[in-house]
This record gives structure tokens, C-alpha cells and sequence, in this order.
């Protein structure tokens, strides 16, 4: 008697979360032609300059949330040391001189020959890898603060070499989705009590021994006070969302995008969003964040071992942090901090690694059943 291969069948949440990413990247790449056309035309004398480096992404993307689907995520636990060694050198090599490269006085990048990558966008999902496999091991390691220190200190290594580049957004994510794991892993609430303290004290520290972080709190505090300096970028950011109204001016009308609005086609691509398509176009993005952000609970909670379950929920929380630090500081909710909105942002690093984490979360969905 022939044993039939059972076909495989896509479940309703990985249909769903699958069709939030496509149209999530398909409208980055609308976007960001909308919203770098003009600037790419006047610094590169190509106006698809940056859309085809974001189609390049998209497609280097699909294949790897391909390739990842089929690759059991368990391996991954395997190679977890190799991946945070990985991660720990390519944050070390941005800072040798020739290899690095320099923008706007931020050193974020690793030059090749004609790309970049930005490691700590593949460093975050790296150290997900690794809290996820070091917590699974054994339920009781994270009720001992001595259980959960490996992670406090690799975490704050992270965040040290992130934050000198200097990176405060990803490093804030980090940070939450260290604490967010923690949390999950069943951590001790009292050693969250204990770690407050210090962190409390770190981020008025970190404001101070660096003047720009403390001009930009003024800033965001009253942008008014300084409407051609520090608090133009917030401003602007804020005529875009405010011109945009309940349906917008229509696609690729922003007037924002003619270089008043700095980073348009990246940091602040959902003030663009909001200007061209309006309150409802604004919605409807934030939605398609929450159906990916609720399709990622759902999984790790069906997840058929821990181990699944703390990936699923890190690599969520990654998602869900840095697009709602992105919209935040779009709309002067929080003070300006630089970090690239998962999916729709210009650059081919932050879409390919965050299409390759929506494969893994497809891959233990896949096991689950």
C-alpha cells in the first residue's frame, strides 16, 4: 500500500499574516518612490533610485521568508552561538575606519561593493535567537537573577555597541524586547523591581553625556522655540500628518516630500503616509501592523515547545516595538529618535531580515500542527 504525502495546508493565521506582510512591503514600495522621487532625482539623477533598491529588497526578502519557512526553526537553536558571534562582529566592524560607513554623524553601516548593511538591524533578531534557545532550556533558570544574568549582559553589550554608533532607537528596542522575553520566560517580577533602578537612572544619563539627545527633548518639549533648528524635523513631520486629513491629497501629491520633511522615504515615511492617504490610509497601515502583531501572539502561543513559543514572541515584540517607536515619533508622541518602520521604510537590510523573521514564524506555525 503507498503511503501518500500529506499536502500541507495554510492555516487561517499564516494566510492572513502573510497577506498583512505582502501588502505592508508592496505599499513600502509605493511609498517610497512618493516619498524619495524628487530627492532622488536631485542628488542622483534617477528618480527610481531608491524604489529600485527597494525592490531589489523585496525580492531578496521573499526568498529568504521562503527559505526560512522550509528550515526547521530548531536549528536555529543550534546555531544560536555562531548567530550572536555573527551579530557581535559585524556591530564590532562598523567602527573599523574604511569599512564603516558614516551619515549624518552616525557610524551604522557596513560598506560593500554597491550595498550596505545595517548590522544592528541583524544583530536585534540575532540576540532573539539566542534569549529564545538560552531561556527554553529550562523553565526554573529564569526564576534566579544569577539564571537570567547571561542575558543582561550580552543584552547590555548589545545595547552599548548599538547606542555608540550612536543608535538610541534600536537600542531602546532592544532593550524592550530583552525585558519583553524576560517577562515571557516566566522572570522573577522582583528582578524587574531591582533592574528599574538603574535603568531609570541610565536614561537621564544618557541624555545628558550627549548634547544633541538633550536638544531634541527641548525639541519635542516645544518645537516652537526653535522652528529652523532642532525642532524643524518634528514640525514638519506634523504639517505632513496634519495636511493629510481624513483621505489625503492623493497619492504621490506630498508636498512635504520636496526636501522639507528630512528622511521621507525612511524615518519619517508614515508622516508621508498620513499626508498622501490620509487618517484612513494611516488606519488602515496601522492595522495591517496589528493583524502581523496578533498573527505572531497567536503562534507563539500554539507553539508546540518553549522554545518556539519565546521566538515567536521575540521576534513580535521586535515587529510591534519598532513600528510603534516609528509612528510615535511621527506624530510627536514620544521625542525624535531615529528607526526605520518594519516593512515599508527604505532599506533592503531592515526589509530582508524582517521578511526572514515573518519565515521563522511561518516555520513554527508549520510544526505547531
Amino acid at each position: 500500500m503507498k503511503n501518500k504525502a500529506k499536502k500541507y495546508k495554510f492555516s487561517f493565521v499564516e494566510l492572513l499574516l502573510v497577506l498583512a506582510v505582502l501588502m505592508l512591503v508592496i505599499l513600502g514600495v509605493i511609498m517610497v518612490y512618493s516619498a524619495s522621487s524628487y530627492n532622488a532625482e536631485i542628488h542622483y539623477g534617477n528618480k527610481f533610485f531608491y524604489m529600485s533598491k527597494q525592490i531589489v529588497g523585496a525580492i531578496l526578502g521573499f526568498g529568504a521568508m521562503i527559505g526560512f519557512y522550509f528550515i526547521d526553526y530548531h536549528k536555529l537553536s543550534k546555531w544560536k552561538n555562531w548567530i550572536l558571534l555573527v551579530s557581535f562582529v559585524l556591530l564590532i566592524v562598523v567602527f573599523i575606519p574604511g569599512i564603516g560607513s558614516t551619515s549624518n554623524g552616525a557610524t551604522r553601516w557596513i560598506r560593500l561593493p554597491g550595498f550596505t548593511i545595517q548590522p544592528s538591524e541583524i544583530a536585534k533578531f540575532g540576540f532573539v535567537i539566542f534569549v529564545a534557545s538560552y531561556l527554553a532550556k529550562s523553565y526554573d533558570i529564569v526564576k534566579t537573577f544569577k539564571g537570567i544574568l547571561p542575558v543582561l549582559i550580552i543584552g547590555g553589550a548589545m545595547c552599548v555597541l548599538i547606542m555608540l554608533e550612536p543608535n538610541m532607537s534600536i537600542t531602546m528596542c532592544v532593550g524592550i524586547t530583552m525585558l519583553a522575553m524576560l517577562f515571557m520566560g516566566g522572570a522573577n517580577l522582583k528582578h524587574f523591581a531591582y533592574m528599574s533602578l538603574p535603568i531609570g537612572l541610565l536614561v537621564p544619563a544618557l541624555i545628558i553625556i550627549e548634547p544633541y539627545r538633550l536638544k531634541r527633548l527641548m525639541a519635542f518639549i516645544n518645537p516652537w522655540e526653535n522652528p529652523k533648528g532642532e525642532g524643524y524635523q518634528l514640525l514638519q513631520s506634523l504639517y505632513s500628518i496634519g495636511e493629510g486629513g481624513m483621505f489625503g491629497v492623493g497619492l504621490f501629491n506630498s508636498r512635504q516630500k520636496y526636501l522639507f520633511l528630512p528622511f521621507s522615504e525612511s524615518d519619517f515615511i508614515f508622516s508621508i503616509i498620513c499626508e498622501e492617504l490620509g487618517l484612513m490610509g494611516a488606519v488602515l497601515t496601522m492595522l495591517l501592523f496589528l493583524i502581523v502583531v496578533v498573527c505572531g501572539i497567536k503562534i507563539a502561543k500554539n507553539a508546540k515547545d518553549r522554545f518556539g513559543a519565546l521566538l515567536a514572541g521575540g521576534i513580535t515584540t521586535v515587529i510591534a516595538t519598532q513600528s510603534l517607536i516609528n509612528i510615535a515619533v511621527c506624530s510627536a508622541s514620544i521625542p525624535p529618535t531615529g528607526v526605520p518602520l518594519p516593512f515599508i521604510s527604505a532599506g533592503s537590510t531592515s526589509l530582508v531580515v524582517f521578511m526572514s523573521a515573518i519565515g521563522i514564524l511561518l516555520n513554527i506555525s508549520k510544526q505547531s500542527k
